[in-house]
């Protein structure tokens, strides 16, 4: 169902996003996959099979559009080979590898908050 780009939804989040760095930083990297293939293309480029291999519970349809929305979002270079058959890489941008110190904190925050939890449940 597509949401009309008129809704007060539609206009908070575009007032936010044009006058909130930090939440115009999370839209670019919020989605259930994007920054599990941000982390995986930390480590340099890679094939569509070999991001597959490397996030199993993705799905393909789910793992192309997280791909095309972050290359629309100026984080991932989408390379294309004129070769037979076909070779397609997919790489960070320098504004994507800019990510990796804010993915390291986030590592570091998430790890913090689950050994606290955990203190807590026993």
């Amino acid at each position: 169902m597509a949401v009309k780009q008129t809704s007060t939804n539609q206009e908070n989040k575009k007032f936010l996003s044009e006058n909130c760095p930090e939440i115009f930083a999370i839209q670019l990297i919020s989605g259930q996959w994007i920054l599990a293939i941000c982390c995986v293309l930390l480590e340099g480029k890679l094939r569509f099979g070999q991001l597959r291999e490397s996030l199993p519970n993705v799905t393909e349809r789910m793992l192309t559009l997280h791909l095309k929305q972050l290359e629309a979002n100026g984080l991932v270079n989408r390379i294309v080979y004129p070769e037979v058959p076909l070779r397609v890489e997919y790489e960070l941008t320098e504004n994507g590898k800019k990510l990796q110190p804010v993915i390291k904190e986030l590592e570091k925050w998430g790890q913090q908050v689950m050994d606290s939890n955990a203190k807590k449940d026993s």
